[in-house]
């Protein structure tokens, strides 16, 4: 008996046509059908009917169109959004007049100033300016020979702390915490 493929194949794509037609037919019956069956409004409160803002003869309206759905709500809360700028505005504006003098301008630049200036003369000079770099450097130099190797200048590099992403949680730890030595320990060196 020999069977022809190509006739086979065609049988599937014409039942596959069929059941996708009659899919859509029974589809289109079922929308109909449930549009149909409206389930009657209920009727007007009776305080809107007594005072003749509404009268029984007339449709009822759609509540969700109506404005009154939202009478007995109250009102969101409403927010300001700053931007950076704005924060950084209000930041310098210690007098909140809306303006900005230089005195409230320089203010943080002075504090900062007077920080570096150790002696308090008013002037700057190359050792109060760079205090920090020569402590930096002071600390980094274990073996105080004045100079820097490479495992020495690996200890200056800039440490920032990562923020983290979520506040930490507190876990119990079955173990108490033990103390560790960093390289800032003296204890560390021996």
């Amino acid at each position: 008996m020999c069977v022809n493929f190509g006739v086979v194949t065609m049988w599937r794509y014409l039942a596959g046509a069929a059941a996708a037609v009659m899919l859509i037919a029974a589809g289109f019956f079922l929308v109909k059908s449930m549009a149909e069956q409206t389930s009657p409004a209920p009727p007007p409160p009776a305080a809107a009917m007594a005072t003749g803002k509404i009268d029984a003869t007339s449709p009822p309206e759609d509540p969700l169109a109506s404005p009154m759905r939202f009478a007995n709500r109250p009102a969101p809360p409403t927010a300001t959004e700053y931007s950076k700028e704005e924060k950084r505005f209000n930041r310098y504006d210690k007098d909140k007049n809306e303006a900005i003098n230089k005195g409230e301008y320089f203010a943080q630049r002075r504090k900062n100033y007077d920080k570096l200036d150790v002696n308090g003369d008013g002037v700057l000079s190359f050792d109060e300016y760079t205090v920090k770099a020569r402590d930096k450097f002071a600390k980094a130099d274990r073996d105080k020979s004045g100079v820097l190797n490479r495992g020495e200048f690996s200890l200056t590099r800039v440490v920032r702390k990562a923020k983290p992403r979520c506040p930490p949680t507190a876990r119990p730890s079955a173990t108490p915490a033990q103390p560790t030595a960093t390289d800032d320990d003296d204890s560390a060196e021996t």
